[in-house]
């Protein structure tokens, strides 16, 4: 399974090329679509179209099975482990959560096992 998120603000020839990208690299593509309020919080404004919205337009792309909106909550790295990808891909100019995302995903495995990380991070070209 693999996962994109962003924030898909007017869907476009760029999003989709992100979203061919990652579905070659699995069988089955779940994309996370940003709440407006992480959007908010992130890049200091409000999305041009509403999460609902962004969300509609996402389904309709056949390539993407599963199309989901992010957490509500403070954690924006839970939705990854509720998801349980395999593959976590980003956008070449992803810069929001992902600086700590190897250590929040470690976060994720039970307590004293010697694990080596399961999820698999790739960056995507422009």
């Amino acid at each position: 399974m693999v996962l994109v998120f962003g924030t898909f603000d007017g869907l476009h020839k760029g999003h989709l090329n992100l979203l061919m990208q990652a579905r070659k690299l699995g069988c089955y593509l779940v994309a996370v679509v940003a709440r407006d309020i992480t959007v908010k919080k992130v890049k200091g404004n409000l999305p041009k179209f509403s999460e609902q919205e962004r969300l509609k337009e996402l389904q309709k792309v056949e390539i993407v099975n599963e199309v989901r909106l992010g957490n509500r909550g403070n954690d924006p790295y839970k939705i990854i482990e509720e998801i349980k990808p395999d593959i976590i891909c980003l956008g070449y100019d992803q810069i929001a959560f992902i600086n700590n995302l190897e250590k929040e995903i470690e976060k994720f495995l039970p307590a004293g096992r010697q694990v080596k990380l399961k999820i698999e991070i790739v960056r995507l070209k422009p």
